[in-house]
């Protein structure tokens, strides 16, 4: 199996255009035509990683974090990021990452802690828009079926929980070739009436090239007439944070205390406490102070994320729970993700997960 492999199976399930436009998700450095001796699987890829890489003979890891942030102009090992791309190199090791694509996705980090926690009920806290475009086409009323087939065999026309979605209205088309065309109706040089289906589908932005490749090929005419809409729909199924509900209401402390054992914190940072008890959840793995107005309006009896600074606080305004657990501590399960993944496409590729604790904080 080749690296390229392992990459298509992974940006099927968190395509790379749902990451936030800051990231850097994707291939990092590595030859994505390499055959894929191993993967081993980890929250950050830094030295201590490649070396574990290396002693399991794996050429390939893969990172939640991506290693390259900002742009790089020397490498020359003067810090730790330019000594693990030169590790890497070296090596021949690919770093490949997935990151806020990952987050972004209804089963991706997530929905890790949330299983985690046992919540049910779960959904996205934030959609996004602008993922979503709309086809329309118009075929000769006898070939609509195929080229419906092949539209929805290509991924078009999926609407939250439903596909084979389309809307189908009967028209008239007209056109006139000139010498040079060969009409699949219709003689050159003449004025000719069809009958014709318009058909219209939603499809994810990310597989315009493969709707249009497969509308190419199932439609009948020599030239293909379509539009293609941007539309501003939410998109339920990718966004930002998750919310959900515990089977049943539990204290706050007793919440808090479930957070820290399943999410094996060495400390919990949280706003006062409530006095409510705590049943609908919203959290955000990593940094999430941007969701917290978003967690309030989800009326969430707490909100469970990272990264919060001190004046942060202050604006729970005592309308939930806030807990920051830690970067770490939110995101430590994201490498069992990746291990699903592969393992549910190719259950027999050496596919492993890091034993190197990458967390650089400590507690004392």
């Amino acid at each position: 199996m080749l690296i390229k492999d392992l990459i298509t199976v992974l940006e099927t399930y968190a395509p790379l255009s749902y990451q936030e436009a800051y990231d850097n998700a994707g291939l990092i450095t590595g030859n994505p035509l390499a055959e894929a001796t191993g993967a081993l699987l980890s929250l950050d890829c830094i030295e201590a990683t490649l070396d574990e890489a290396i002693s399991m003979g794996c050429n390939v890891v893969i990172a939640h974090h991506p290693i390259i942030f900002s742009g790089l102009k020397k490498i020359t090992g003067s810090n730790y990021v330019e000594r693990t791309l030169i590790k890497a190199i070296q090596h021949q090791i690919a770093i490949y990452a997935a990151h806020t694509n990952l987050d972004n996705v209804a089963n991706g980090v997530n929905a890790k802690i949330a299983q985690k926690l046992g919540l049910v009920k779960t959904q996205i806290l934030q959609p996004k828009k602008q993922l979503l475009k709309k086809l329309v086409t118009f075929v000769p009323e006898k070939e609509a079926h195929q080229v419906r087939k092949a539209l929805f065999e290509a991924g078009a026309g999926h609407i939250g929980n439903y596909d084979n979605c389309s809307f189908n209205m009967q028209g008239t088309g007209t056109f006139k070739g000139n010498a040079a065309t060969n009409p699949f109706v219709g003689e050159p040089l003449q004025l000719h009436e069809e009958p014709e289906i318009r058909i219209e589908l939603v499809f994810n932005a990310h597989l315009e090239n493969r709707i249009l490749k497969a509308l190419l090929n199932s439609h009948p005419y020599e030239e293909v007439a379509y539009d293609i809409y941007w539309l501003d729909n939410l998109l339920n199924t990718v966004g930002s944070g998750l919310v959900g509900e515990l089977p049943e209401a539990m204290s706050e402390t007793t919440f808090l205390s479930l957070v820290k054992d399943k999410l094996k914190a060495g400390l919990l940072k949280h706003t006062a406490l409530t006095q409510k008890p705590i049943q609908k959840v919203a959290l955000c793995g990593g940094s999430g102070q941007f969701l917290l107005k978003a967690a309030i309006a989800a009326k969430a009896d707490a909100y469970l994320t990272a990264d919060f600074k001190y004046h942060e606080f202050f604006d729970a305004e005592g309308q939930l729970l806030l807990i920051d657990a830690g970067h770490y501590e939110t995101e430590q399960f994201t490498p069992e993700i990746f291990y699903e993944i592969i393992q549910n496409k190719f259950p027999k590729f050496a596919a492993y997960l890091s034993k190197v604790n990458t967390n650089p904080v400590n507690y004392f």
